[in-house]
């Protein structure tokens, strides 16, 4: 099992400096609105590869009133290969902070790479609409479940995205172009985007499978299905490039891939389910999904739940913590009251004005 047994903020978000030395189960942080309980969270998921669980830019993350730039350390114990303890960082320079810095046991390293360290799976408040807006929220979901599995997948959507990138430029300029060139990028993408939709669909399938076989119970059971951007990716951007070209963006292609998932007690598309029930879901999945990367990966991803407890009876409550003890790993849970959290196990923080404080 992969844990945090020791974490550190600096000029990060509303921490000027913090260290938190959590246990290998739950990790409770309770507080007031906007303590900066979920600052801790997005600390945690940027030892991930991509942007955190807000998504939001560098600049973002640094203290308002700090020097401009941040740092998150962590300790992990053990490491996927039984070797022992590794230190990650990352964060910002003031040599350059537009650019995010990663270091493992003090080596440089990109962000990609993180993967093959430490898998970590979120669900917070906004994710509350999740089946009611875009596909793109949705594409992330599904990707950040894939990430745990296939950790190569990081590096082939960063490349192919930075090949679509170029060949919407490409193809935006008119006129005369360099036909060798974008014959170059298209077989970029297809090369990169087949490895997208494979690791996806396998991805799905496993989770389809483990989901079918999940007994009834307080969670609703969910079905998965994807829709959209498995064509035979070379020939439809040969096919599509002067519509592609008049809409300035690529038509074709696993960016436009949709996560659609069904509640299969009710036979009704997760849209049409009620948010009580969206989020069931949504944990349903998540659960699952723990449960499937701790067989195949070996070790158990860090799930980050986000105000999870307040939006679920007491019945629903004391059940997703069995659960979560039940399968082990370390699951960090915010929450404004420490009554949402009664009868259940684990280390305890309170967070104040840029404090943790063991509660």
């Amino acid at each position: 099992m992969s844990s945090l047994t020791r974490l550190s903020l600096s000029d990060f978000r509303s921490y000027a400096d913090a260290l938190i030395a959590p246990g290998p189960g739950l990790v409770i942080l309770t507080g007031e609105n906007g303590a900066g309980k979920t600052n801790v969270l997005e600390a945690v998921s940027l030892l991930s590869p991509g942007r955190g669980l807000r998504g939001a830019t560098l600049e973002e993350m640094a203290r308002s009133d700090g020097p401009g730039t941040f740092a998150v350390a962590a300790r992990l114990s053990p490491s996927p290969s039984g070797e022992g303890l590794v230190d990650i960082g990352t964060g910002t320079s003031s040599a350059a902070p537009e650019r995010r810095q990663v270091r493992i046991n003090g080596a440089p390293a990109s962000a990609n790479s993180l993967a093959e360290w430490l898998s970590v799976l979120w669900l917070t408040p906004a994710m509350d609409r999740l089946f009611l807006e875009g596909a793109s929220g949705r594409r992330r979901f599904l990707d950040r479940l894939v990430l745990a599995l296939v950790p190569g997948h990081a590096i082939h959507a960063a490349r192919y995205e930075a090949a679509m990138r170029a060949r919407n430029k490409l193809l935006g300029e008119g006129g005369a172009r360099d036909e060798a060139w974008l014959a170059a990028l298209e077989a970029r993408m297809a090369e990169h985007g087949a490895a997208i939709v494979e690791a996806r669909r396998q991805t799905a399938a496993a989770l389809r499978e483990r989901l079918a076989e999940a007994p009834e119970g307080p969670f609703a059971r969910a079905a998965l299905a994807l829709a959209g951007g498995e064509e035979d990716l070379l020939p439809a951007l040969e096919a599509g490039r002067a519509r592609d070209a008049a809409a300035g963006r690529t038509l074709a292609g696993p960016h436009r891939t949709d996560l659609l998932v069904t509640h299969l007690g009710k036979n009704e598309p997760a849209e049409r389910c009620s948010t009580g029930e969206q989020k069931a879901l949504l944990l349903s999945i998540v659960l699952a999904h723990a449960d499937l990367v701790a067989e195949r990966a070996g070790r158990r991803p860090i799930l980050l739940l986000d105000e999870v407890a307040a939006h679920l009876d007491p019945r629903r409550r004391a059940a997703l913590f069995a659960r979560l003890e039940a399968g082990g790993g370390q699951v960090w849970v915010t929450g404004t009251e420490r009554s949402l959290f009664a009868g259940a196990a684990g280390s305890w923080w309170h967070v104040a004005e840029g404090r943790l404080t063991p509660d």
